[in-house]
């Protein structure tokens, strides 16, 4: 691992549990974006990738959910709808980009939802935008 690796692995071990759930949304976001624009220029390697990785901050996000809260089986169907689109968008011959525009929109709610929380409880450290390693 490189120095600039070592930081910034670093500085994801450092934040709060705020600040990591909405890194992982702002990945997503990302990505889904990445993947609109990869769609649009017929780049399918990239948008394959991009649909693969948000699939996988997705399904970690339904993973770590406390299924003891009752808000945690709402979140579960949303994010097993989620999955349903993803599969749609990737699966589709005729992809179209309002299915990514729709995913892109719940995330970006679940994302400011979830600021909005942390900020109320004071669990932020940092409210710049952060990325994935990987």
């Amino acid at each position: 691992m490189n120095g600039y690796q070592k930081y910034k692995a670093q500085s994801i071990y450092s934040m709060s549990p705020s600040e990591l759930l909405l890194m992982l949304y702002e990945e997503a976001i990302k990505r889904m974006k990445k993947a609109q624009y990869a769609l649009e220029d017929h780049d399918y390697g990239v948008f394959e990738d991009c649909i693969t990785r948000t699939v996988k901050i997705i399904r970690y996000l339904n993973v770590i959910l406390d299924m003891e809260q009752p808000i945690s089986q709402d979140f579960r169907h949303i994010y097993e709808h989620l999955f349903y689109n993803l599969s749609l968008i990737r699966a589709g011959r005729d992809r179209r980009t309002e299915e990514i525009e729709e995913v892109i929109h719940i995330l970006t709610e679940f994302r400011e939802g979830f600021e909005e929380a942390g900020r109320q409880v004071g669990d932020m450290h940092v409210t710049s935008e952060k990325s994935v390693v990987g």
